[in-house]
């Protein structure tokens, strides 16, 4: 590969080798120094060849684990019903979530109006990270109504589970009333949670959840990982 970077034949080999099946999914690389003496350069050669497979979206690193190969997007399917845990383990990914923050304050007008409330209503407000396969997959933010649900932030933080508070609090079935996408550079407290590049593309979906009486019970925006996500319309969705 006459005047091509020895970085990037290195990037290039490694990236045919996991396609060739060399590396499975979720399998881990030689570590840099075993990388190093394979291909006779030093350690920071190599370190730009995996950070480059990294933005890729070919391989993740684990703080004191080392390089992973990293799996193919998950696909999640946005349909009138939508189901994180659900949708991920029909994937054949473990799904994982941290709940970030939780609060309660007056709605904005956005989401009043999203919510058919009044400005300034109270929202208990909630900010999580969603993991499949323990990788950050998406950040998102909820506002639910306050006065319809009264102990839902207790009850969330007993769940971690928007389906199952909802059950808990007497809501067994909910529906998506509708749903905006808009592709969004990452900010620096994105790219953080994300583990990815500010300004990396994400994914941005802004929807309503409706009651079975029609009530707006929820309305999210989420950030998911352009890499490790690809959205997909059910058909259900046409309906």
């Amino acid at each position: 590969m006459s005047g091509t970077p020895i970085w990037k034949s290195i990037s290039l080999t490694l990236t045919e080798e996991i396609a060739q099946g060399r590396y499975d999914t979720g399998s881990k690389l030689p570590a840099e120094s075993q990388l190093a003496a394979r291909f006779g350069v030093n350690r920071h050669t190599v370190r730009r060849a995996l950070a480059e497979m990294a933005d890729k979206g070919l391989v993740h690193a684990r703080r004191g684990s080392g390089v992973f190969v990293a799996a193919s997007p998950t696909d999640y399917p946005l349909g009138k019903r939508v189901r994180f845990r659900q949708s991920l383990r029909a994937a054949g990914r473990s799904p994982g979530g941290q709940l970030l923050a939780i609060t309660t304050r007056g709605a904005d007008t956005k989401e009043a109006e999203a919510l058919a409330l009044s400005p300034g209503a109270p929202v208990h407000v909630t900010d999580s990270l969603s993991l499949a396969d323990g990788q950050p997959v998406a950040v998102a933010q909820s506002c639910f109504p306050a006065d319809l649900f009264p102990e839902f932030p207790k009850v969330h933080q007993e769940t971690q589970s928007v389906t199952e508070s909802f059950r808990k609090l007497g809501i067994a079935d909910y529906t998506r009333a509708w749903t905006r996408l808009t592709a969004v550079a990452a900010t620096p407290t994105q790219a953080l949670h994300l583990r990815v590049k500010e300004g990396d593309p994400l994914l941005r979906s802004v929807s309503v959840n409706t009651a079975p009486d029609g009530r707006p019970i929820e309305f999210g925006t989420t950030f998911f990982a352009g890499q490790r996500i690809t959205l997909t319309l059910s058909p259900d969705e046409f309906d």
